[in-house]
C-alpha cells in the first residue's frame, strides 16, 4: 500500500545510541496513539523498562531480542521504588545497552520523566525525551470531551489527585485552583475525588457543575461516568486508571461521543 510503514525505512530517524536512554511517552492506552519516534525506539531498544499503564498490545512492537522490565507503580499495591527504577536505567545504559523507558501518557506530565532525566544527566548518561499523547488530552478526546472550546474556556488546569505518599496534595491552593480556569483535568484523582470535590465546592465551584470520569481511556473497555461535582459521593466503585474532567466542556460529549460500536474492536484504537 502506498504510503505504508515501509516508507519509514528511509525516513532518517535519529540514532538510538548504545549506552543511552530514551524516555518515551506511550500515550493514553491505544497502541495506535504511539508516536513514530516511539515506534522506532521500540524496534531498536535492547532493554525496555515500562510502567503498568503501557498496553500489552504495544509491547508486541518490541524487538524479540529485547529484555522487558516491568516497573509499574500502582496506588495501594506493591510497586518498585523510584530510586531502584532510576538505578536500573543507569546500570543498563552503563552496560552499553540501548535503554527505552516507556511510560503511559507523556513522561513530562505527572510522569516523573524530569526526575529520571535529571538523574541520567548526573550520571553522565545521554538521553532523549520523546513526548507522548497525554491521557488528559487524547484520553478525553476518545470520550468526546474537548479540553478547550472557544465558547467555554480559554484556560485549563491540570491537577494531580495525590502526592507521592498517596495522600491528598497538601500544597494545593484549592481556592486558587477552583477559580483559575473553567476546566480542571485531574489525574490519579479517583481515590480522593470526594475530598477534592468538597474543597472545590467550598472554594466556590457550583455543585451542579458537570463532571466526567473516563476510565481505561482509548481502550476497548473504556467507560465514562457522568455526574455533577456535588454528587461524587454517591458514585460506586470506579474503574482505574481514570482521568477526571470538571467543567462546561463535558456538555460537548452529547454530540462528540464517537468511540462507540465496532470501533471498540479495533486493537490499535
Amino acid at each position: 500500500m502506498s504510503g505504508s510503514f515501509a516508507a519509514l525505512d528511509s525516513a532518517g530517524f535519529p540514532p538510538f545510541e548504545a549506552g543511552s536512554v530514551w524516555l518515551v511517552g506511550a500515550g493514553p492506552g491505544a497502541p495506535g496513539l504511539l508516536t513514530l519516534l516511539g515506534f522506532y525506539a521500540l524496534s531498536r531498544a535492547d532493554v525496555v523498562v515500562h510502567d503498568a499503564l503501557v498496553s500489552p498490545e504495544l509491547l508486541k512492537f518490541v524487538s524479540p531480542e529485547a529484555v522487558l522490565v516491568f516497573a509499574g507503580k500502582r496506588g495501594g499495591k506493591p510497586s518498585p521504588k523510584q530510586a531502584d527504577i532510576t538505578l536500573r536505567l543507569i546500570a543498563e545504559a552503563k552496560a552499553g545497552k540501548r535503554v527505552l523507558r516507556l511510560k503511559g501518557g507523556d513522561p513530562m506530565l505527572f510522569g516523573r520523566g524530569a526526575e529520571e532525566a535529571a538523574a541520567l544527566w548526573r550520571a553522565g548518561i545521554k538521553f532523549r525525551l520523546v513526548p507522548g499523547i497525554s491521557s488528559g488530552l487524547g484520553g478525553l478526546a476518545y470520550a468526546g470531551i474537548p479540553v478547550t472550546h472557544r465558547d467555554t474556556n480559554q484556560a485549563v488546569i491540570f491537577l494531580t489527585g495525590h502526592e507521592e505518599s498517596g495522600e491528598l496534595p497538601q500544597s494545593v491552593d484549592w481556592g486558587a485552583v477552583a477559580n483559575a480556569a473553567p476546566v480542571i483535568v485531574m489525574f490519579m484523582a479517583v481515590k480522593h475525588l470526594e475530598a477534592i470535590a468538597a474543597r472545590l465546592i467550598a472554594a466556590g465551584r457550583d455543585p451542579f457543575e458537570r463532571l466526567a470520569i473516563v476510565s481505561h481511556a482509548s481502550l476497548p473497555d473504556q467507560s465514562v461516568t457522568e455526574t455533577m461535582l456535588g454528587k461524587v459521593d454517591s458514585l460506586g466503585e470506579l474503574a482505574t486508571p481514570a482521568i477526571v474532567v470538571l467543567g462546561p466542556v463535558n456538555r460537548y460529549r452529547e454530540v462528540l461521543d464517537w468511540y462507540v460500536g465496532d470501533l471498540r474492536g479495533i486493537v490499535l484504537g
